[in-house]
């Protein structure tokens, strides 16, 4: 039985939010210069020991680079998930337990056709997306020919789904998990007990934790865990367990669509062989530059005080006003307008009436048939900018609003 409902197309769910977003806002003017906190396209500065590197390997466009990633980029990895998650220290094998994106969309996309396969003998194999959710998710469970099955990620479990009320008739034909810490658009962190309950739950019904973990790096008291950290640690293992990352959030690289899965070697290996034929291979100029953003955190440490900075500013204006929470990770805001006709009406509202382009929460959510949609209050922003522009947006949110 189909979880999408009789009212609900499959393209509700895969359509981009920005191209809604633009056919809602297309015939409207911005009430002033315009200010855009719908796309969470890092603004920092493009970190200046990148283009040595570029411009040294320039001629490398003229050869066909290897799929698998070349192995100073795939040690260059493995060397940061050491550093950054302890646990994993000596643990992550260049050779088996890393593969190289082509961003970690393309990987979020892909991963789920290998992880149907594995469980090739489920005759209606089911996936789970979390509520609201990342596009990609839904994209992949379509054209894999599975079921998305939602999973209610509001305020009542701290924007993460409750993994104890998963319906086991649902589980048992589970091929893949989407779990996205810290989460978008809510800002939501996965703690380790969290993490240790998804993983096993992966193991206990042989399904693939997809831990989507893009915004690990922009975070503020402490560094959010990691999935595969946990389940090394508690287990000694990493098997049923995938992670994404990308330099697109870390770096404020995202026009260089690079990133890397790590984690369960037997999946992976299957996964590189289907790689090898149905996707794209990074530059290798660009696999050079790669490895030397993973090996620098200067840049990264510099990222994330900004948007510290310009969390502190929102804290400031928003404080008391429409839901507002400082969230544990990510830049996202995930604000509740329903005092002001829900999402789009807001989003329309403060487009024409002081140039802020905001996302209707609905657009990153599912309404479940016969269910309001659990984003259709809600909007997301994204504090990108410098601090003065954050909070120029903020103040003309708050003088149009009230």
């Amino acid at each position: 039985m189909s979880v999408l409902g009789e009212t609900n197309s499959l393209d509700a769910i895969i359509r981009s939010p920005f191209l809604r977003l633009n056919a809602l806002l297309e015939d409207i003017e911005p009430g002033a210069p315009a200010i855009h906190f719908h796309l969470g396209e890092p603004k920092t500065s493009l970190p200046s020991f990148l283009a040595p590197v570029l411009n040294e390997h320039l001629v490398e466009f003229g050869r066909y680079p290897p799929i698998k990633g070349t192995p100073g980029l795939r040690e260059a990895i493995s060397a940061w998930m050491g550093r950054r998650y302890p646990a994993l220290r000596g643990v992550i094998d260049p050779e088996h337990h890393v593969l190289p994106l082509n961003g970690s969309r393309e990987g979020l996309f892909s991963a789920v056709f290998p992880a149907k396969d594995r469980r090739a003998e489920i005759a209606d194999p089911a996936v789970l997306i979390p509520n609201p959710f990342y596009q990609v998710y839904a994209a992949a469970t379509a054209v894999a020919g599975a079921e998305p099955a939602f999973l209610p990620a509001g305020p009542e479990g701290g924007f993460l789904p409750k993994l104890d009320e998963i319906d086991e008739a649902v589980l048992s034909r589970t091929i893949g998990f989407y779990l996205c810490s810290p989460s978008n658009p809510e800002g939501a962190v996965a703690n380790g007990e969290y993490l240790a309950q998804a993983i096993a739950l992966a193991r206990r019904h042989d399904f693939l934790l997809f831990a989507d973990e893009c915004y690990s790096e922009i975070y503020g008291d402490a560094p959010p865990p990691g999935a595969l950290e946990v389940a090394q640690a508690e287990t000694g293992s990493l098997d049923n367990i995938v992670a994404f990352q990308s330099l697109s959030k870390r770096s404020g690289l995202p026009g260089l669509r690079s990133g890397f899965v790590a984690g369960d070697p037997s999946f992976l290996a299957a996964f590189g062989r289907f790689r090898t034929v149905a996707c794209p291979q990074i530059p290798l100029p660009i696999q050079h530059v790669s490895a030397a953003a993973w090996a620098e955190e200067t840049h990264v440490e510099a990222a994330r005080a900004l948007y510290e900075a310009n969390f502190d500013v929102a804290d400031s204006i928003l404080k008391g006003r429409y839901g507002y929470r400082r969230p544990a990770g990510s830049f996202f805001l995930w604000l509740n307008l329903a005092d002001f006709g829900g999402g789009e009406a807001a989003a329309t509202t403060l487009w024409k009436g002081c140039g802020v382009r905001v996302l209707p929460g609905a657009y990153l959510t599912y309404a479940q048939a016969n269910q309001a949609n659990p984003g259709q209050d809600f909007v997301r922003l994204a504090l990108v900018h410098d601090a003065d522009t954050t909070r120029e947006g903020l103040a003309r949110i708050v003088a149009t609003l009230g």
